[in-house]
């Protein structure tokens, strides 16, 4: 079995090293490579995909929408959110998941509190999107955003009815999920949403520890970064591509190590 990670750039991913590490541990006869593609040619990789010479893919920016427009059938986590970074090939014809609601998933129940703890979401672009259909099921949603029309669009758009809160402004008790990049190169989240919160997802990474985590962490709060939400993305592909159950520890050390 032949998979990958496309994107530009994507040789900064991790996802080769998290899935060729588990495919080692659980001795199946698969590998994951990188697959730089340019904004102009994802035709190419669908082409592969549907000749066979890849049986899955993952995918990073800059094709989420192309690879949701390139498949035949999409879930409907992935159709809810209206993105698809997982593609699936059996028999040529392609399908479509996004993991991202995984990860969120996973992150959220790695904090370990209550169910009915109330979030506030950060962002309105494609990871806000995965992060509201996500929890918008099981727990109240607020959303926050510079620009509060597409924020509100997008819970529109969703078919989720929620509160939009004034970008600055935090929502005491709640688990605040940042979707936006603040933090991936060292930006600060406005003051008082992280110090007010129950709990933290910060879905982005980078080569340091983000300030909002630094936060939590020193408060002591419940937090989960953008690494947990790499592993629970990972899983979910994981399984999706080999049909068996993901070396959770294998992926985690991975995602870390690499």
């Amino acid at each position: 079995m032949k998979f990958g990670i496309v994107g530009d750039p994507v040789e900064h991913s991790r996802s080769p090293a998290m899935h060729n590490a588990g495919f080692a541990a659980l001795d199946l006869d698969a590998t994951f490579e990188f697959v730089p593609t340019a904004r102009d040619r994802f035709r190419d990789v669908e082409d592969r995909l549907r000749t066979g010479d890849l049986d899955g893919v993952s995918v990073t920016m800059p094709h989420k929408a192309h690879a949701f427009a390139a498949v035949d059938i999409a879930d409907a986590p992935a159709a809810a959110a209206h993105a698809v970074n997982t593609i699936v090939s059996a028999d040529e014809v392609l399908t479509g998941y996004n993991t991202d609601i995984d990860g969120v998933r996973f992150s959220i129940e790695k904090l370990g509190l209550p169910a009915d703890t109330p979030v506030l979401l950060l962002g309105h672009g494609g990871a806000a999107a995965a992060a509201l259909v996500g929890l918008a099921e099981s727990r109240p949603v607020s959303i926050s955003a510079r620009q509060s029309a597409p924020a509100i669009a997008l819970a529109r758009n969703i078919g989720i009815a929620m509160d939009f809160v004034e970008w600055g402004s935090s929502l005491p008790g709640s688990i605040v999920v940042n979707a936006t990049p603040l933090g991936m190169h060292g930006e600060e989240l406005p003051r008082g949403v992280v110090e007010d919160c129950s709990g933290l997802i910060d879905m982005t990474y980078g080569s340091s520890e983000t300030p909002a985590i630094a936060t939590a962490r020193i408060k002591r709060l419940p937090h989960a970064d953008g690494f947990d939400m790499l592993v629970g993305q990972a899983i979910a592909a994981f399984e999706l591509f080999t049909g068996v159950a993901a070396p959770v520890e294998v992926l985690a050390t991975a995602a870390r190590d690499h």
